[in-house]
């Protein structure tokens, strides 16, 4: 088991209002400095391809001067792959992307796409970026993701984030199931989508996950009460669920 899991902050909707109104305001380079002051291990971020939010820029001023890694979610376009191959983030996840979601919707179907996916793992890899697939935690994708040699997956957690009474606890069971399979097969293991101050606990106990990516949630509680002092309280909960020794 991992003894200590790591927060990505996912830092989107700081860009998404400063997009709302245009300007500079707020600076996305200056939500990454307060997040990491409350303790965040990494910073993420999704270059979109329609640039809804984060722009090219926010990308290349995150990449020269924050002091953590930086997580760059990602499709497989070439165009976005051709700017992560000349930025070299240390990180890159690859995700599913539609322009008509107002989020990601679900797992990149890395069976379907496999040789592109493929293609896209070792161009990036050859850049010195560790590469993550955010898919569902099915044992085809886990497999497929492991046969193209990803350094790790990202478990999609939303259909978990989304249930509710028994649904919510098969989730949570899929999640284990496949963490502990993709375990098994020497993939790093990273989870996120939905998570909150009220559901993460359960995934943080989940043996073998290194990190969840968080954004929404924290940004939308930063609003009251500080970014500082919520990713703190993130933080807080995460080590406190993989230090219980019983589930809650």
């Amino acid at each position: 088991m991992v003894s200590s899991v790591k927060l990505g902050l996912n830092i989107d909707h700081i860009a998404t209002l400063r997009e709302a109104r245009g300007g500079s305001e707020p600076s996305v380079l200056q939500a990454a400095f307060e997040g990491i002051r409350g303790g965040a291990d990494g910073i993420t971020v999704h270059l979109r391809e329609d640039r809804r939010h984060i722009q090219d820029y926010d990308v290349t001023e995150l990449r020269k001067k924050i002091s953590v890694p930086l997580n760059l979610e990602m499709s497989i376009s070439p165009s976005i792959v051709k700017i992560a191959c000349t930025l070299r983030p240390q990180k890159a996840c690859l995700v599913p992307e539609c322009r008509a979601e107002l989020t990601t919707e679900g797992g990149l179907d890395v069976v379907q796409f496999q040789k592109r996916v493929a293609a896209c793992v070792r161009k990036l890899q050859s850049q010195g970026i560790l590469v993550s697939l955010f898919i569902d935690p099915i044992r085809e994708q886990i497999k497929a993701a492991w046969q193209m040699r990803a350094d790790f997956i990202e478990l999609h957690t939303g259909c978990y984030a989304n249930a509710t009474g028994k649904r919510r606890s098969l989730e949570l069971k899929r999640l284990r199931e496949g963490a502990s399979f993709a375990h098994t097969l020497g993939l790093g293991i990273n989870a996120g989508h939905g998570l909150d101050f009220k559901n993460v606990g359960p995934v943080a106990k989940i043996p073998n996950v290194s990190e969840l990516n968080i954004g929404h949630a924290i940004i939308s509680d930063a609003v009251f009460n500080g970014l500082i002092s919520s990713v703190r309280r993130m933080k807080h909960l995460i080590k406190n669920a993989r230090s219980s020794k019983h589930p809650k």
